[in-house]
Parts: structure tokens; sequence; C-alpha cells
């Protein structure tokens, strides 16, 4: 046990050195920028429209199928996020006195005290796999691949942003991405059964 809790404290403390290199990286037009891909409220009108492209698309029987993967993706990676949080206990960047010690630049409120996995990375990354693979459940002769290169680096800067704006490490990022994608992954998959189990009809 005490090996596994050193590895996981020099992890740790790696994780801490390469987040302080990152968030270094910055300056006023570049703060501006990471700002604007963390702030949620901003995206709102984003989410809206794919919303509306969904149904446009789709129908409105595969379009909300789609949809209700995309929100059910959502809910997932916020509640796992919650429940790890709590029970791993990881104090966020902001709160973390080697960080602020080392030089830790903040762009946003401190927020609550924990911070293992990030839910932003999470949900982006999942919408973003939610989202590309219900598109691809409508016209099949189409890829989607300009609306996949959108949705995967839109996703990639958002989670990155928490980096830069010190609310993450770059390891609640990575984890959040790969919850993101798994969760996203599975409730496309679901979305995608149900479509085809039920084609007859929609």
């Amino acid at each position: 046990m005490e090996g596994i809790a050193g590895i996981i404290s020099e992890l740790h403390h790696l994780d801490q050195n390469i987040t302080l290199a990152i968030n270094s990286w910055h300056s006023p037009l570049s703060d501006a920028v990471w700002m604007f891909f963390s702030n949620r409220e901003i995206w709102i009108p984003f989410y809206l429209l794919l919303t509306v492209l969904l149904f446009v698309r789709l129908g409105w029987k595969k379009g909300l199928i789609v949809f209700l993967s995309v929100v059910l993706t959502v809910a997932a990676c916020d509640q796992f996020s919650n429940l790890l949080k709590n029970s791993v206990g990881r104090l966020r960047p902001v709160w973390d006195n080697y960080m602020l010690q080392g030089g830790l630049r903040r762009l946003e409120g401190r927020g609550n005290f924990y911070g293992f996995f990030s839910a932003h990375a999470a949900n982006s990354i999942g919408v973003a796999m939610a989202v590309v693979k219900g598109f691809r459940n409508g016209d099949k002769s189409r890829s989607y691949n300009t609306l996949a290169w959108i949705m995967f680096v839109w996703a990639a800067l958002v989670g990155i942003s928490r980096i830069f704006v010190g609310k993450h490490f770059l390891g609640d990022v990575i984890v959040g991405f790969s919850v993101g994608l798994l969760f996203g992954w599975i409730f496309a998959r679901i979305a995608g059964w149900i479509i085809d189990k039920y084609s007859l009809h929609l």
C-alpha cells in the first residue's frame, strides 16, 4: 500500500508541475480566449443551434432520441464527476498551497474545494461524441467530418481552458475527457440501437 501511495503522490506532484507550466503560458489576449471557452453560459446559443440542427436533419422522432442521449450523457458526466470529487477529495489548483506558491494564475472565482475530475471536460467531449454519432443516424451517405472536427476541437479547447483559468489540473482534464468519451459513446450507441430497431416507425 505504501508503494501505491508513493506512486500516487509522485504522479500528483508531476501533475502539479506540468499544470503550473501550462498555466504560465499566458497573455492578455490568450487569457480572454480561455475565459471565453471556460464560460458555460456563453455556449448556450451554440447548444440551442445544435439542438435545432438535430431536429431539422433527423426529424423530430430521431432528433428527440439523439437529444435525449446528449442530455443523459451530460447528466451521467455531472453525477459521476460529483461522486468522484467528493470521494477522492483532490483539491482544485486554486485551493492548493503548492500551486499558489508556484505562481498559479487564476482567471475565475475559486469555486468549491474539489476538482477531480473536470466536468467541463467530460461534458464538452461527451456532447461532441453524442452529437456527432447522433447526426450519423440520419443520412448515411454523409460523413459529417467537418462537424466532427468542429465539435471535438471545441470540446478540447473547453477542457484545456480549465487549466489556464486555474480551476483544474491537467490530470483532471484528461480523466474528464476519458469519462466524457465513454458516456457519450455509450448513450450514442443506445440511441442508434433504438433508431435502428424502430426505423420503420421513424
